[in-house]
């Protein structure tokens, strides 16, 4: 890490990480990439959307009411002819993406911090 990299506090308190659970899945054919289109329940925050590259780590019925960490107050992205509204985050491993999500089943739309 260089100390370009670094930032403030601050500057991490405003990015809002949410927990959220997957409540569909469907394939995305017109992906660059291979991807899922992803429908998630955030509680409060209501229902968003996302597109994830993790087709290879997890099949469409593995991921259906799992929950999820997510970037919530991101600018909506036109991702070929889909609109990603938050963005699911994970740790790579060798180019292949694993979801992180909470240890214990908790309430969609609880902050991480």
């Amino acid at each position: 890490m260089t100390t370009d990299n670094i930032i403030t506090f601050e500057d991490f308190t405003k990015v809002d990480l949410r927990v959220g659970t997957i409540v569909e899945v469907n394939d995305f054919p017109n992906a660059h990439k291979p991807a899922y289109q992803l429908t998630i329940d955030f509680g409060d925050l209501g229902i968003r959307k996302s597109s994830a590259q993790i087709t290879t780590q997890y099949k469409k019925e593995d991921l259906e009411n799992r929950q999820i960490v997510a970037v919530v107050n991101f600018p909506k992205k036109q991702i070929a002819n889909f609109m990603s509204e938050c963005l699911v985050v994970g740790a790579v491993k060798e180019n292949d993406v694993f979801l992180l999500h909470p240890e214990s089943k908790v309430k969609n739309g609880s902050q991480v911090s």
